[in-house]
């Protein structure tokens, strides 16, 4: 079991660890604490990422400026603080802007901003992506100095150590043996061993490190390749292979949609004229069938008149012809209507009592 000093100051190490950046504005705070993470350097205080350690008070007070231009932990609403004007720099403190320092003067990690320039600023001023000053100030071990050492004069170089973590541990990566800061003259490196500077190499040399190329980009072969930002450039055959593959494949692709459709088409024209084909069959059979039916109606119609009149009147065809007139262009129905009524009528006809005549000398 734990005694209760060791216990007390397991308790108070905790707190002051849960809180350490964490205070507010207003709370209390010490200078004490500012300092760079082992490992990666990265600033930190007691007070949170809006506020920072004011020595004269020992508390936290809202940011007097800003390094970013989107500064880490801001939110949208969230009034920013103001950027340095030209000519000041923002400390890693963030507490307010001050004047660029001269040569000599203590300066941050990694902060060459913080160097006044020196006054061929544009003729020492690396232009390059890779930022090896800043207007042609560096910041090398914690001290300002111009970056305007010249071939074979010496030179200083800073070894900064960070940890770098593999599969299963974790090791010191010194940075100096990819981009290392100095102070030679842009288009040369300050040598680790001779500390002197020595003339950067061209693509295809010999290299050991980044920083010995003019490409910062040593490759694995052992050789100085062409620097990562670099665009690639092609030979112009491939852009007419390129330009070959693309038009031929719209072409091919609008061939092959022509094509298919083509024979999707056809497919669907004989399927149409198929289909009316089988309408005009089947209509042309009901039409036959009608034609049909209707010779079929008359013929019969006609031979039932004459047999039923013949029957009748026990006379010959021939005198007949004024009924027969009668039948024609008329349906069966109508002639069988016309027949009962003539046979009901008939029947009355004989039912009646009809008078006697005397024939004398042809006349009733």
């Amino acid at each position: 079991m734990l005694s209760l000093p060791t216990t007390l100051l397991f308790l108070f190490l905790s707190s002051s660890l849960a809180n350490a950046g964490d205070m507010k504005e207003g709370n209390p705070c010490s200078v004490d604490n500012n300092k760079l993470q082992i490992g990666t350097y990265e600033f930190s205080s007691d007070c949170n990422v809006f506020t920072s350690c004011n020595p004269k008070t020992s508390k936290c007070e809202k940011k007097g400026c800003r390094r970013d231009e989107f500064p880490f932990g801001y939110t949208r609403g969230v009034e920013l603080p103001p950027r340095c004007p030209e000519g000041q720099f923002c400390p890693d403190e963030q507490d307010s802007c001050q004047a660029r320092l001269p040569v000599g003067s203590d300066c941050q990690l990694n902060r060459d901003d913080q160097c006044q320039p020196p006054p061929n600023a544009k003729e020492l001023a690396d232009k390059s992506p890779h930022g090896l000053n800043f207007n042609g100030a560096v910041c090398l071990n914690f001290k300002c100095m111009w970056a305007n050492v010249t071939l074979g004069l010496p030179c200083v170089v800073e070894n900064t150590a960070y940890i770098s973590y593999g599969a299963n541990d974790e090791y010191i990566d010194i940075m100096c043996q990819l981009l290392c800061s100095d102070n030679c003259r842009v288009g040369h490196y300050c040598d680790a061993t001779q500390k002197v500077c020595i003339q950067q190499k061209n693509i295809g040399a010999q290299c050991t490190a980044d920083k010995e190329c003019l490409s910062y980009n040593c490759g694995i072969s052992g050789k100085c390749d062409k620097d990562v930002r670099a665009p690639n450039s092609l030979p112009i055959w491939v852009y007419v292979v390129v330009g070959i593959g693309i038009f031929g494949g719209m072409f091919a692709t609008l061939f092959g949609l022509f094509y298919f459709h083509g024979k999707q088409r056809e497919v669907e024209r004989e399927k149409r004229m198929q289909y009316w084909r089988e309408q005009t069959a089947f209509r042309q059979n009901i039409l036959q069938i009608r034609d049909t039916a209707i010779l079929t109606q008359g013929s019969v119609s006609a031979r039932g008149s004459v047999l039923h009149h013949r029957d009748r009147d026990g006379s010959s065809d021939d005198s007949h012809a004024p009924i027969l007139q009668y039948s024609s262009k008329s349906s069966h129905l109508r002639q069988t209507t016309s027949d009962d009524r003539d046979d009901t009528s008939s029947i009355l006809h004989m039912s009646q009592p009809q008078p006697q005549t005397l024939y004398k000398g042809g006349r009733f």
